[in-house]
């Protein structure tokens, strides 16, 4: 495919260097002249210098009337100038246009995108709130992202060196639980080489393994790996008041009651304004590293301590000093993949990157633009989800599923149907309308995306 991506930030390098590893035509636009050297020297890519909202620039990468461009991929941090590139390429016949929105307004209604002609407008802020309320709700998983409209999860539990599953088969797992709607998919072994699990595969002590689960079982999960269940959340600490700050608080308020909010920022105009926005949540015009305000508004019986600062390196320290302190779980968001790897070299519990979030959604729209859902990608893994709705005839209706000949390396973890979901067996028969969750390394996914359909 033929791919513009105007912006080399961190979302649009990360995009670019992905597609070109894969075999993608890709051009670049970048007006910076250091981001620009940058990729010319290190993507296999043309890289096309000036401002990617400009006619002529765009003409410059490819973009123009009758071009052959499949996708435009607008990820600067202007909105404005993303809105304005696909809205250019639209009209030159680009294919799909993509943008990315910094400010909320532009994803509240899908109207923005629509009238626009753009295919996909795209903010990470409401998915990566998401995930850091459902790490804060299961305090023991290490990482989580939704499958099926929130019904079921995928889950990252490490092995506890007590835990019953230790030299545990996982075939054995399932006939010991057998109502347990769960699927062990990858398995992360310090010293080893990590593995797609079998039913033959014996967890050891410090397995880190990523779990496809019901959500309603995701406690029952942590009794299991870390012999311990999370209770709810009675006090969590927001630390900065931007627009990720405002979706976590805002949801924490939303989604769980009786919940004691703090949220810090040290702007006192920001701080005025977010306490008319929000309900319960007590606003803090402070600093959050400040041991007294934290002593004072209660840290060490703090069940989270999330810092969502525009700083990587502010995160992280906050983040370690709230632990210091008392709190229980404290997620850190970070925007460069240099600091991914943190949790295992400072005391942080999480670290969460919206970048990251951003262009693995891009990613998968690029890849599965068609009716299948691509759900997460899993970077660190290399490995994707992808829900696929079988048609109602799909070619598959009657066989068993250890007689379809499932390519080797892909599962099917999790199927619905209707307001049921659960883990299919070899004996399991896939029906018309259901939603297969699909579980594979990025490089097989596009063959089991092939195979059903």
């Amino acid at each position: 495919m033929k791919i513009v991506i105007v912006g080399a930030g961190e979302v649009g390098f990360s995009i670019a260097g992905t597609l070109s590893e894969e075999g993608h035509d890709v051009n670049v636009v970048e007006h910076d002249e250091v981001r620009a050297a940058k990729a010319e020297e290190e993507l296999n890519a043309r890289v096309v210098r000036g401002n990617g909202a400009r006619p002529q620039v765009l003409y410059d990468a490819g973009v123009r009337k009758g071009c052959d461009v499949d996708f435009l991929v607008a990820c600067t941090d202007r909105d404005e100038a993303n809105i304005l590139s696909c809205w250019i390429a639209k009209h030159a016949g680009v294919k799909h246009v993509v943008a990315r929105a910094r400010g909320l307004e532009f994803t509240d209604s899908p109207t923005w995108a629509q009238d626009l002609g753009i295919d996909m407008m795209v903010s990470p802020e409401r998915s990566v709130a998401r995930e850091i309320l459902e790490l804060l709700s299961v305090s023991t998983a290490v990482h989580t992202a939704e499958l099926l409209g929130g019904r079921a999860a995928i889950y990252a539990f490490r092995v506890a060196p007590e835990s019953p599953l230790v030299g545990l088969s996982l075939q054995r797992l399932r006939q010991q639980n057998p109502d347990l709607i769960a699927i062990v998919v990858y398995v992360e072994r310090p010293d080893e080489e990590d593995i797609v699990p079998d039913g033959n595969t014996v967890l050891k002590e410090n397995d880190l393994c990523y779990v496809v689960s019901y959500r309603e079982q995701a406690w029952r999960l942590e009794k299991l790996f870390q012999l311990h269940s999370s209770h709810p959340l009675r006090r969590v600490f927001v630390v900065g008041g931007g627009k990720l700050g405002f979706q976590v608080a805002y949801r924490l308020e939303t989604n769980f009651r009786g919940v004691e909010i703090r949220l810090i920022d040290r702007d006192r105009d920001r701080c005025e304004r977010l306490a008319t926005e929000l309900g319960s949540t007590l606003v803090l015009n402070g600093d959050g590293a400040d041991e007294a305000l934290l002593t004072e508004e209660g840290i060490e019986s703090a069940d989270g301590y999330v810092c969502v600062t525009e700083s990587d390196e502010v995160n992280l320290v906050y983040s370690t000093i709230a632990k210091s302190l008392g709190a229980k779980k404290v997620i850190a968001v970070v925007r460069r993949r240099l600091y991914l790897d943190m949790p295992g070299r400072m005391p942080v519990d999480a670290v969460v990157d919206p970048n990251e979030a951003l262009a693995s959604l891009i990613l998968r729209y690029i890849r599965y633009p068609g009716s299948s859902k691509a759900l997460s990608i899993i970077e660190k893994i290399d490995a994707e989800m992808l829900e696929v709705v079988l048609p109602e005839k799909h070619g598959l209706e009657g066989i068993p599923l250890a007689r379809l000949g499932v390519p080797r390396g892909v599962l099917v973890a999790l199927v619905g149907r209707g307001k049921n979901v659960f883990v299919p067996g070899g004996s399991t028969c896939l029906k018309g309308g259901d939603h297969v969750i699909l579980f594979a390394s990025t490089a097989q996914m596009p063959e089991a995306a092939k195979f059903f359909g």
